[in-house]
């Protein structure tokens, strides 16, 4: 059976005990010391050797995401598990950004943390449940924001295709934005090329297929 060797990092000495407690239950997973700081934590390691590092976001001196960013960097092997109480989308996404495998939330359950810890241990990412609804988000917003720049459109000229859309006619668009008629024809004239398309249906239709609207 392989065993799993932890290192717990948290200012807090309660939540190091509680963890430890916790993880005293599982025969496959050892916890090896703890650290209560970056200063910490980077004096034992070499000597530790942990596979995984539990690891709290928000510690005195040095963050975890900061911290997160120098383990990957010097120490690339070793897994990083962000267990905290914060699911900001800051330190979340922070903490994917530096090279982080998980991102669990201290509410999880002892059978989480511990299923957690092995899944990481054998090179999975996981997040706990409820962060999965945003990091799905944050893609799709990343997706949509290629796409438009993709496009060649100008948020002016997007902002005219959603209104074509909407089924406004040019003398509608140009009373809303305050241009000219010649102004919006020419606007549109514009969309048309961009998208490849020779009229306003199909340039909704493409829009449709690309998600720019």
């Amino acid at each position: 059976m392989s065993v799993f060797r932890v290192l717990i990092v948290d200012d807090h000495p309660v939540v190091r005990q509680g963890v430890r407690s916790v993880l005293a239950n599982h025969a496959d997973i050892q916890v090896v010391g703890e650290a209560e700081n970056a200063a910490t934590l980077f004096a034992i390691v070499d000597s530790l050797k942990p596979d995984v590092i539990l690891l709290d976001v928000r510690l005195p001196g040095q963050s975890g995401i900061e911290i997160t960013q120098r383990l990957k960097r010097d120490y690339p092997d070793i897994k990083v598990i962000i267990l905290t109480t914060f699911d900001d989308d800051e330190y979340l996404f922070g903490a994917l950004r530096a090279g982080a495998e998980g991102y669990l939330l201290k509410s999880a359950s002892q059978d989480v943390l511990a299923d957690s810890i092995r899944q990481v241990g054998r090179g999975e990412r996981l997040l706990t449940p409820t962060l999965v609804g945003k990091v799905i988000r944050e893609f799709h917003d990343l997706a949509r924001d290629k796409t438009r720049a993709d496009s060649g459109l100008s948020d002016q000229e997007l902002q005219v295709l959603r209104m074509i859309a909407a089924g406004a006619t040019n003398k509608e668009i140009a009373e809303k934005l305050y241009w000219s008629e010649v102004t919006v024809k020419r606007k549109v004239q514009d969309i048309l090329e961009k998208m490849g398309v020779a009229n306003r249906a199909q340039a909704v239709a493409e829009a449709g297929k690309r998600g720019l609207l």
